[in-house]
């Protein structure tokens, strides 16, 4: 062991102890979750503040007794002696998460490790989360996955055959989304036009996985990683609308690109809890994932399901503006490992719009034009590829 780590070593005892005080201006560890699914298990560290680091992989050392692991250090961050006993995982992939004061000023992440091939590490905002997605093959038998998840090997968006759809209610539990005419609640509203959506998906032949059935509260990391555990094809998260001015009305829907445009920034807001300024920072953690390839796809499919939309519903109910098919800087969509979009059914606060997202056989018809849109992207999947290599 270097002279460093010795020092550490007994640092590291001395905090644990004899119980050393808690040093001034740290931030905390809030909350440890983690899920586990076929290809990998997600990890996610919650805090007081945002942090920057890096994961460190060791391998296993029978001399020390000691398996395969990751580790990071979190600089400023306090956890005592809070997570002491560690939290248990044991799904095939990962054995558990240990967390440990390292140093007075420094606490240590160490993830113990049954199956690894590699990993990602994500940083979050609002609230502030490391998210550690660790990947493997899982030991057979073993208590993670998602039923009903296809285990196939993911293929080019060109080359992928559209079977499996995500469909993602808005909001849900502690969280009602937008609040409109008549106390109109947005997750209300998802979950009844999700509803219906799946039935008539399910008729078509798609295989469906939804993100909630029920009124509960879900994270955005955890949708994605429901999505990309499924092995789905396409992502279709529903939200309904909503304005400070009353008449601004009608459905539009949105696709992932890093280049989004400035009119779509106060939805992005609205639907990430971000502010104004802190939309290029998301910009620029957004632009390191894989969403060159898909976003032509999410475009396609974005146009076409908005397309049904725009022309079917008038005729039935009237005056309904068609605010098209726009770039969106979303978490939910960026997360998202596949073609997505993001519809917006109507605004909440617009009277008339508000009246039709209450009236079921309206919400049955949205649903059905936005199935048609799906079967129109999967029936031109083949075009669209040939389009895009030339």
């Amino acid at each position: 062991m270097t002279r460093r780590g010795l020092v550490l070593l007994l640092v590291s005892a001395a905090v644990i102890a004899m119980g050393v005080s808690r040093p001034r201006g740290l931030a905390d560890v809030l909350a440890v979750r983690h899920w586990s699914y076929p290809d990998y298990t997600r990890v996610v560290i919650e805090l007081s503040e945002p942090i920057e680091t890096h994961v460190q992989h060791l391998g296993p050392d029978p001399a020390a007794k000691k398996s395969e692991r990751l580790y990071l250090d979190l600089p400023g961050i306090w956890v005592g002696r809070n997570y002491k006993p560690g939290i248990e995982i044991a799904d095939g992939l990962l054995r558990s998460v240990r967390l440990g004061q390292n140093t007075l000023r420094t606490t240590r992440v160490v993830i113990d490790v049954e199956q690894y091939d590699h990993h990602r590490l994500l940083f979050l905002t609002h609230p502030d989360r490391l998210v550690i997605d660790v990947y493997g093959e899982r030991d057979a038998g073993s208590r993670g996955g998602v039923p009903g998840a296809r285990h196939d090997d993911r293929l080019p968006a060109d080359a992928r055959e559209v079977r499996t759809v995500i469909v993602d209610p808005g909001h849900g539990g502690a969280d009602p989304g937008a609040i409109g005419v008549g106390g109109l609640r947005e997750k209300d509203v998802t979950l009844r036009l999700s509803k219906l959506l799946i039935a008539k998906l399910r008729a078509s032949g798609f295989e469906v996985v939804t993100t909630r059935k029920t009124d509960r509260t879900v994270s955005l990391e955890e949708r994605t990683a429901i999505a990309e555990a499924s092995k789905g094809d396409v992502f279709i998260s529903l939200h309904a609308n909503a304005a400070p001015r009353r008449s601004v009305q009608g459905i539009e829907t949105f696709y992932p690109d890093a280049n989004h445009e400035r009119h779509s920034l106060r939805v992005a807001m609205r639907e990430n809890g971000v502010s104004r300024d802190q939309l290029d920072e998301l910009q620029r953690t957004l632009a390191k994932l894989r969403i060159g390839e898909i976003s032509p796809y999410s475009e396609r499919l974005a146009s076409l399901v908005q397309g049904q939309l725009a022309q079917e519903l008038p005729s039935r109910y009237g005056k309904i503006q068609d605010l098209g098919a726009k770039k969106g800087p979303f978490y939910v969509l960026f997360l998202s490992n596949m073609p997505a979009i993001l519809i917006e059914a109507g605004f909440l606060t617009n009277r008339s719009d508000a009246k039709r997202l209450r009236n079921g056989n309206y919400l049955d018809s949205v649903a059905t034009q936005i199935s048609t849109g799906l079967e129109r992207y999967r029936d031109s999947g083949s075009t669209l590829a040939r389009r895009n290599s030339k």
